[in-house]
């Protein structure tokens, strides 16, 4: 007799959790447009890889190249010799000079492009007086470095990073123990022996993530690199998208500009990778900063001040010049609908971003599934690549999208809804989102560590949803960071460039892309009152970076 079979239990039916699918769904959207630039690039309508192989591909290969070796041996000097005096030492002018150093952080590169042009070139202030107090006429009566170049594109985007650099680095030199230096000074050791011996393997990992961020900016760059008439893997893709019309061929720069960054992204790591340097519990005192008296105090005063001057006070004075002399430009009806589209795109953008961050950092922790998990640090490849990728890989199937949604509007109707995406300054906004999406991501994630696990279990155990635990208990608690990464995020979308130019709809300008519109023109005058702004606004989000940082840091010697 057969015995009798159990029936197998019922499968249980398992509900998907709503915080768990709003964040799966974010980070798809958030890397949407990279993958969107990977299947473009493969599947190309008219391949022309072979003939950008055999003509302008090595060109803007060479030029990137280059620019991301001079950019970050310089950004790493500077900073990092910035930092270091600052952080070790007191001399007149330091406590100044320590904030004053964040402050090229708010004038963009194509800015400082701008103004050493109007500063340095034939026609301008520098080279009229030499002619006027030496006799000379023409070009060939004297020699003179010329302006618009790759070696002055590397000046001025070295202007424009360093602050990456110095921010890290005086943070990680700060976060030193006092011991190990006065045990080496105690054994004979001068500046230079505790600089390359103690504090630069020390804070080598905060120098090479600072070195490759500037180098991402780089890369991303537009605006100074085409007003210097450099040929880089960014202009090779408006010249190739706008100017060719070859969709495809885009997206294939694209993807090898992705390609450069991710391998950025891999050395840093890899090169940091067996670095482990830990700071002892007890009996570690802090670095006290010495008094640097004489000639050496001033030496190092010059020293501060000069990277400040060049990145800061060099382009904010040529730029006031021009919109102070001629006041009229002010009043021009372009600006005042500049700034309102500006304000409009990144406090929408900011918001989203901001607020999209919090649903995939706290669905994830929510979670009890991998996926949600496993996506959210993905998300993060978004700062990494370009604006103009990005922007290739946000049109191309949105505007694909937009016909097919009017066309089917049209069926239903009989009207013709125009194009609602593209025609409009949505893609724009969502472009801000998933640039600057790891920006808030960490923020919002950094925060949410900081918050003891008891107080959301004892929000739950008095009845309190998921969703009203982060309303009662995360958000009063993470209101700080939350207002620094919306502030941050929209400065950031104020000066973004490449992705403006791209997707913006026809006549619609921003602060920047009007600033780079009148300056490519030699219209500097036009555009100094937009650069003043968009200058202004980016002021605000760094001295809250500089009062946090020096907060964090302490009011140390």
């Amino acid at each position: 007799m057969a015995e009798p079979t159990t029936a197998p239990p019922p499968r249980r039916l398992v509900r998907p959790d709503p915080w768990s699918v709003a964040s799966v769904l974010i980070a798809a959207m958030v890397l949407m447009p990279v993958a969107a630039v990977v299947w473009l690039a493969f599947n190309p309508v008219e391949n022309i890889w072979p003939h950008m192989m055999a003509t302008t591909l090595p060109r803007y290969l060479s030029n990137t190249g280059i620019l991301m070796a001079g950019v970050g041996v310089l950004t790493a000097a500077v900073g990092a010799g910035a930092a270091w005096l600052v952080a070790m030492y007191r001399f007149p002018g330091a406590r100044i000079l320590e904030i004053a150093l964040l402050l090229p952080l708010a004038v963009p590169a194509y800015i400082g492009a701008y103004a050493l042009v109007d500063l340095f070139e034939f026609a301008g202030p520098v080279q009229t007086a030499l002619r006027g107090w030496m006799g000379w006429v023409t070009p060939r009566d004297y020699w003179f470095p010329a302006v618009r170049s790759r070696g002055s594109a590397i000046l001025v985007l070295s202007s424009a990073y360093y602050p990456y650099v110095y921010l890290l680095a005086r943070a990680a030199f700060r976060e030193q123990s006092g011991n190990a230096y006065e045990v080496a000074r105690a054994l004979g050791t001068g500046p230079w022996g505790m600089f390359l011996r103690i504090g630069l393997p020390l804070a080598r990992p905060a120098i090479a993530a600072g070195v490759a961020l500037a180098c991402m900016e780089t890369v991303n760059d537009f605006g100074a690199v085409s007003y210097f008439g450099v040929q880089t893997l960014t202009t090779g893709i408006f010249s190739v998208w706008l100017t060719a019309g070859n969709a495809g061929g885009a997206a294939q720069l694209s993807l090898v500009s992705l390609g450069v960054i991710l391998a950025l992204m891999g050395v840093e790591r890899a090169g940091r990778r067996n670095l482990r340097f830990h700071r002892a519990a007890r009996q570690s005192r802090p670095i006290m900063p010495r008094r640097l008296l004489g000639w050496r105090g001033w030496l190092a005063t010059a020293l501060c001040a000069l990277p400040f001057a060049a990145g800061f006070v060099l382009p904010v004075a040529v730029i006031a010049h021009h919109a102070l002399s001629k006041p009229e430009h002010w009043l021009t009806p372009g600006l005042g609908r500049a700034l309102g589209h500006t304000m409009v795109t990144g406090g929408l953008a900011s918001v989203l971003c901001v607020g999209a961050a919090l649903v995939v950092v706290y669905g994830a922790r929510l979670s009890r599934r991998r996926l949600p998990q496993l996506m959210l640090p993905l998300t993060g490849i978004g700062y990494a690549a370009p604006g103009a990728v990005l922007a290739v890989g946000l049109l191309i199937p949105m505007a694909a999208l937009d016909h097919r949604m009017a066309d089917a509007v049209q069926w239903l109707t009989g009207r013709d809804p125009g194009l609602l995406l593209t025609g409009s300054a949505s893609l724009i906004v969502l472009a801000y989102v998933v640039r600057f999406f790891a920006i808030a991501q960490g923020a919002t994630d950094s925060a949410m560590d900081r918050i003891a696990p008891s107080l959301p279990l004892a929000a739950r155990s008095l009845g309190r949803t998921s969703g009203g635990v982060l309303r009662a208990v995360h958000l009063p608690l993470m209101r700080g960071s939350v207002g620094v990464a919306l502030l941050v995020v929209f400065v950031d979308c104020v000066k973004e460039l490449p992705a403006t130019l791209l997707l913006r709809p026809f006549n619609y300008d921003t602060l920047a892309t009007r600033v780079h519109e009148r300056a490519s023109v030699e219209a500097l005058a036009e555009a100094s009152p937009a650069a003043l702004l968009v200058i202004a606004v980016s002021l605000i989000a760094v001295g809250l970076l500089a009062r946090s940082a020096r907060e964090a840091g302490g009011t140390r010697g």
